[in-house]
């Protein structure tokens, strides 16, 4: 079993890295990481020793003075080295750098120094380093004003702000969860390679994506109409404009009920995209789910009985609550990597209907279980 520490680990690709590689627990071990080791030597001796691999993501992107990215960015290599030296440590490293080694600015500059610097250490030792060149990459839960434009989009988009196209050029881009899948292969080629140019899986300009994005606000955010997506990048795409949306404070979404002396009917859902419809009883006291997705869209609809929907963030402690009552049908749409459930609260049988947006496949089901709570 490797043993993997991720410098970064708590930040954008260094979290969605770190998940992933839960999924193969007969494969891979994590060891901890924490950005204060950087300032503790023997912390970070610890962690070092620790590795069979270490993936260096730890880096400042933004920031006012531009000296200071880059001061930063190298520093934090060279204590790494520092720390590799010290333990003898024959690990395999792997370093994120970036397309924007070749222009001219510092953060460039400071990831492709950084990258010379443990070409060098591998050398001098008998470990093996692997520098990735890795194009934009954008996904679920990026940081706003600083991961990528397209995160910025999301959120001003779903808070009801303006976004801005300062300027409208054409970006190669990769999603978050692409760019994962290829650091894993990295690791179990169990070789090196000082230079790795990651391929970019889309294209767009930066007015395309905006305007693909205000589309999902109107037709998901204001209307529940789960919009036409054409491809794998309009799919991730989507999946990441749904991960800022409050979710606390949008769901559950009530139906619009038409009842006359027939009875009642509801509309479940509008859909620009296929996929499977089921519908399920569930007994009282009995809790179906507790398991989260990576890239499918589903949603859960009570249609008679009460019903607690429990949401919890892989990887975060906080529950969210959602109670539903038949007498008034709504849903709940489960965000991406978000472990969920659904509980029979009531004394009658729950009635529920479920939508996902594509067909099981036993040898592919994007489906782990993990409690809720």
């Amino acid at each position: 079993m490797l043993k993997i520490g991720i410098t970064g680990q708590a930040g954008f690709v260094g979290n969605h890295l770190y998940n992933t590689i839960g999924l193969f627990p007969e494969e891979f071990a994590r060891v901890e990481f924490q950005k204060e080791y950087f300032e503790d030597t023997d912390k970070l001796n610890e962690f070092v020793a620790q590795c069979d691999v270490i993936v260096h993501l730890a880096a400042m992107n933004r920031h006012t003075d531009p000296n200071v990215i880059y001061d930063t960015n190298v520093n934090l290599v060279q204590k790494l080295i520092s720390s590799l030296k010290a333990t003898n440590s024959n690990a395999h490293v792997l370093f994120s750098s970036s397309t924007q080694e070749e222009r001219d600015n510092l953060y460039g500059k400071s990831k492709k120094e950084g990258r010379e610097l443990m070409v060098e250490w591998t050398e001098n030792s008998k470990g093996r380093f692997t520098g990735m060149i890795i194009p934009n990459v954008f996904g679920p839960f990026g940081q706003p004003n600083y991961n990528s434009v397209i995160a910025t989009f999301c959120h001003k988009l779903s808070h009801n702000e303006i976004p801005v196209i300062e300027v409208d050029g054409n970006l190669k881009l990769i999603y978050v969860g692409e760019l994962v899948n290829n650091i894993i292969s990295e690791i179990r080629t169990r070789k090196g390679n000082s230079e790795i140019l990651i391929p970019h899986t889309s294209e767009s300009t930066v007015s395309g994506i905006l305007s693909l994005l205000e589309n999902y606000k109107s037709e998901y955010l204001e209307k529940g109409i789960v919009p036409s997506i054409n491809n794998v990048f309009e799919l991730n795409l989507f999946n990441t404009f749904r991960s800022y949306m409050d979710i606390k404070n949008h769901f559950p979404v009530k139906f619009t009920q038409h009842t006359d002396a027939r009875g009642s009917f509801v509309e479940i859902i509008r859909l620009g995209v296929g996929g499977q419809v089921s519908f399920s009883t569930t007994h009282p006291g009995i809790t179906r789910g507790n398991h989260f997705h990576t890239r499918k869209i589903e949603r859960f609809a009570v249609i008679k009985g009460k019903a607690l929907i429990q949401l919890r963030r892989v990887g975060f402690d906080e529950v969210i609550d959602f109670y539903l009552d038949g007498n008034e049908p709504s849903y709940v749409d489960m965000p991406i990597w978000y472990t969920h459930n659904i509980k029979n609260i009531g004394d009658e049988v729950l009635y529920t209907n479920f939508w996902i947006n594509e067909f099981f496949d036993p040898n592919d089901p994007d489906t782990y279980f993990l409690d809720v709570c």
